[in-house]
């Protein structure tokens, strides 16, 4: 199952082990069960504190648990956890084998107090970049916490399951037979919603704090150059987000990002965070802004949250980013999530075999059609504009697929449904203002960005477009208050761009303080 070097890896990190722990399989006479077999063997044999064991009773096979403590620390995978999840099951190997968590000593003595039951399962794809947060946080509350239970299971091997169940998209977590979240969540998160009092005690956390030199309100690329290019400078920096990571987390495959060949959003948002964490910079996660009210006689910004607490500062670098444009259209909202989806990199498992759309012509509608005809039955793609405006390559590419139809000069007008998932979609020419309804069961839009500033409007000057209007340095029409990113009226909303100017941001900032005090 395992290479040479994985394998050796993988002996490393079982090192580290402070307590025995059992693989307990539950297997039928697939392949695959076949394959869970021998990579449980391969486990085993790196290490002596780790047994296995061939007779579990689990109904989903194959399937395996990692247990400790008798069995009172646990984490349970249904399915081969390779791909992305590969790290996922080595972190559980740790944890439950009595490795600590690199998380927060107050977050982890939270999980600890839970009371229980608590029995929680998520759903995954192989191919999802925000899956493995997810199994990795709940792997490590079943871990510290004997309340807590949790399963991780792959939707494209239980098809059944993720039919029975109505799961169509991924990460999706149920809590005791309940669906309790969609998407990309990490422990700080999932705790937020387990643990009703963790929001008002961080809340008034927040509001005993000094004021900052620096006040970064967004945890992006630009917010995170912004942050370390202000700590640098030995000034007291702080950085509130809804997200460390923002849209990056949601980015599957960035191939042009100078120096770097390839990466992973999320791989790079944690390399971001890391790399603030390493200077003095107070980093609020979970924190959404909520208004913005200028400098008065004391020379203070304040940033007001949703949470009710409050922030000042002497200068705010505002990057809050950008999110995917919807298409605005009736049944979008009321199926979100059961048939239309915005990420295809973590969805399109789980339309197998069935008949999908892509709204949008460019670079990002044009590749997930691509990647979803190797998945699919069928890809429609439908672009409003009388031809497509992706790379001439990624065209190419496109039209030499037997599985795509492309659709130009297209307006999507209705998502259809059944009430439950997604049937189809209705579009209009634009050319002869005929109606056409398109049978399906997924919707993936990929039709562009709007800017999160709608908590702005009245504080700052916007563009019609929403975007914060900024000049040469950064600076925004309210004294003291810099901008950055996919939030602004910067063209070309690129990850190297907004680090760029975020770093520009800070760097007025801090000018601004030297003149001003």
């Amino acid at each position: 199952m395992l290479d040479a070097a994985t394998t050796a890896q993988l002996k490393a990190y079982l090192g580290n082990l402070r307590r025995p722990i059992e693989l307990v399989a539950s297997l039928d006479d697939s392949a695959k069960s076949a394959e869970t077999r021998a990579l449980v063997e391969e486990i085993a044999a790196q290490s002596d504190k780790v047994t296995a064991r061939f007779d579990g009773t689990d109904a989903r096979k194959p399937s395996f648990a990692i247990r400790a403590d008798e069995g009172r620390a646990q984490a349970v995978f249904a399915g081969l956890p390779m791909g992305h999840e590969f790290t996922s099951l080595i972190l559980a190997l740790l944890h439950v084998g009595g490795h600590p968590p690199k998380e927060e000593a107050d977050l982890l003595d939270a999980v600890r107090a839970l009371e229980g039951p608590l029995h929680f399962e998520t759903f995954f794809s192989l191919t999802c970049q925000n899956c493995p947060d997810v199994v990795q946080a709940l792997n490590i509350m079943a871990a510290l916490n004997p309340n807590v239970t949790h399963v991780a299971i792959d939707g494209a091997l239980f098809q059944d399951e993720v039919e029975r169940r109505k799961v169509m998209a991924v990460p999706m977590v149920f809590l005791n037979g309940e669906v309790f979240g969609q998407g990309r969540m990490d422990l700080a998160q999932i705790m937020a919603k387990v643990d009703t009092g963790a929001v008002a005690r961080a809340a008034e956390k927040i509001a005993g704090k000094e004021p900052f030199d620096v006040l970064v309100v967004g945890g992006g690329p630009a917010g995170a150059a912004a942050a370390i290019y202000a700590a640098r400078k030995g000034i007291r920096t702080g950085v509130v987000a809804e997200r460390f990571g923002g849209q990056v987390l949601d980015t599957m495959g960035i191939e042009n990002f100078i120096s770097v060949s390839h990466t992973e959003g999320p791989k790079l948002a944690a390399q971001l965070e890391q790399h603030v964490r390493d200077y003095e910079v107070d980093v609020m996660n979970l924190q959404v802004a909520s208004a913005l009210k200028p400098a008065g006689d004391d020379g203070l910004t304040t940033i007001e949250l949703a949470s009710g607490a409050s922030l000042k500062a002497k200068t705010v670098i505002l990057s809050t980013g950008a999110r995917w444009r919807q298409m605005g259209v009736p049944g979008e909202d009321q199926y979100r999530n059961k048939g239309v989806a915005y990420c295809p990199h973590c969805d399109g498992p789980l339309f197998k075999g069935k008949r999908t759309a892509v709204i949008g012509g460019g670079n990002s509608g044009v590749e997930a059609a691509i990647d979803l005809a190797g998945i699919v039955a069928h890809v429609t793609l439908i672009e409003f504009d009388a031809v497509l405006r992706a790379d001439a390559v990624l065209q190419d590419k496109l039209r030499s697929l037997p599985n795509v139809t492309i659709i130009t000069s297209a307006l999507t007008t209705e998502v259809l449904g059944d009430g439950e998932k997604v049937t189809g979609l209705v579009y209009r020419n634009r050319e002869t203002e005929e109606l056409h309804e398109v049978p399906l069961e997924g919707i993936f839009v990929q039709i562009g960005l709007v800017p999160n500033t709608e908590w702005l409007k009245g504080s700052v000057g916007l563009s019609p477009r929403g975007e914060i209007e900024i000049d040469a340095r950064g600076a925004t029409d309210v004294p003291g208050v810099y901008a950055a990113g996919d939030c602004t009226t910067v063209p070309y909303k690129q990850i190297v761009i907004a680090m760029g100017e975020g770093s520009k941001a800070a760097l007025s900032a801090f000018d601004h303080l030297i003149r001003h005090g």
